[in-house]
């Protein structure tokens, strides 16, 4: 295939990330995420957290949605076609309430493991792009870490890099 990308050649470092241990609260987690928010607030790539155990190995991710699908649980029930809660102001002031009352607030407090999405797909630095892209399409993942030897994490590759290199080669011809 011409001009096609290794994973290595698109990957981001691992320290462009903010990461935390797993016992840190979701408080100190949401701190740093609305900390590295650009300063008009606008997220123009969806922010993560990397999270990793006493010995460095990482465990998982956390973002803005793992957030707040684990302070609201009305946030996590899945919609059918039938359904319309928004049509319904007292299903949206029962959303309110929940993210807005006190028990939200002391949801805070969990450790980042318990909202956290588990670590479940690796890339090598040698895996193609398409790799990357195929993983993250089929799985809905919107980055994906990189290994070395197996085991050595050296790098992350985002959905918006992966986007890019498939755009600017297809565009080229």
């Amino acid at each position: 295939m011409k001009g096609a990308k290794k994973v290595s050649e698109i990957m981001d470092d691992i320290f462009d990330f903010p990461h935390l241990p797993y016992w840190f609260s979701v408080r100190q987690a949401t701190d740093i995420l609305k900390r590295t928010l650009p300063a008009d607030n606008v997220c123009n790539y969806p922010r993560s957290i990397l999270i990793f155990d006493e010995r460095y190995n990482l465990l998982g991710s956390l973002n803005i949605r793992d957030i707040l699908r684990g302070i609201e649980p009305q946030l996590q029930v899945p919609l059918v076609e039938s359904d319309h809660p928004f049509e319904d102001d007292s299903v949206l002031a029962s959303i309110a309430e929940g993210l807005y009352g006190d028990a939200s607030v002391g949801l805070l407090d969990k450790p980042v493991s318990d909202f956290m999405t588990p670590a479940r797909f690796f890339l090598s630095p040698d895996d193609p792009v398409t790799k990357a892209a195929y993983l993250m399409i089929h799985y809905n993942i919107i980055s994906l870490p990189v290994l070395e030897s197996r085991k050595k994490l050296i790098g992350m590759v985002r959905m918006v890099r992966v986007f890019d290199e498939i755009a600017t080669a297809l565009l080229a011809d």
